[in-house]
């Protein structure tokens, strides 16, 4: 038997006995993922289990390693705890979030253990060209982007949505969301709701395909610069286009 010292408590211990083991028989929890008891050697992949050896010597800075691959020698001194080992934890952690970012293990892990994740990616370059569009082509101004938490962050304008798509289409990842269902059309970015309208059925072939409020949007900026436009109707773009040749053709 030999001794070696834990957070500053001396256990005796078996020569060369892993350091996860001993750990663990003592009731001392770390972080890890890839060990596993069973195994012969080490994956060491995870790199989640960090701890600093001590050095005897005063003044002389520790060393962070890894408890799946540090074994048990006389006179070991090892913290599990301290600055250094949260650091190198927490860079391990942000990294296997980078691969799986909606990890519930991973997160749950992060928080019991105190590590500081960073958010994960939620598919907005923040290229501004949704919150542009909206304000300046449509007219709308349904969006902004603001600070929230140290991240900028696309975030509705309550009440301003009115329904179009455009945001969603100039889009280019995708990440706003328009979906037409029970002649409700909802538009949303991450799980944040823009806008939730009511869709119109076309008079012609019965399809929805627009908003009120979208279509009171157009006829009012229509009649702002030609101001004898007539009272706007409900056809869809396809059934407008016919209407629009058969007039022509008479």
């Amino acid at each position: 038997m030999i001794r070696i010292t834990i957070n500053g408590q001396d256990i005796e211990v078996e020569d060369q006995t892993p350091l996860m083991k001993v750990l663990r028989e003592e009731g001392i929890s770390i972080p890890s993922l890839c060990y596993h008891p069973a195994l012969p050697h080490p994956i060491a992949s995870c790199r989640l289990c960090a701890v600093e050896i001590l050095s005897a010597e005063a003044g002389i800075p520790g060393k962070v390693t890894l408890a799946c691959t540090l074994k048990a020698h006389p006179g070991l001194m090892v913290e599990t705890d301290t600055e250094a080992v949260r650091e190198a934890r927490t860079k391990a952690m942000n990294h296997l979030l980078s691969m799986a970012p909606q990890s519930e293990t991973l997160l749950q892990m992060a928080q019991r253990f105190g590590l500081q994740t960073t958010p994960p990616p939620d598919g907005c370059i923040r290229c501004r060209l949704c919150v542009q569009i909206c304000k300046e082509i449509v007219g709308a101004a349904a969006l902004r982007m603001i600070r929230i938490n140290d991240r900028m962050l696309v975030v509705p304008v309550p009440g301003n949505c009115i329904g179009c798509g455009t945001c969603a289409n100039i889009c280019p990842t995708k990440v706003i969301r328009v979906e037409d269902r029970d002649n409700v059309r909802t538009i949303s970015i991450r799980d944040a709701i823009i806008g939730r309208h009511p869709l119109l059925r076309c008079e012609g072939c019965g399809a929805s395909f627009a908003t009120p409020r979208f279509l009171d949007h157009v006829h009012i900026r229509a009649t702002d610069h030609h101001p004898d436009v007539k009272e706007p109707h409900q056809y869809c773009p396809s059934c407008a286009k016919l209407i629009r040749r058969a007039i022509r053709a008479l």
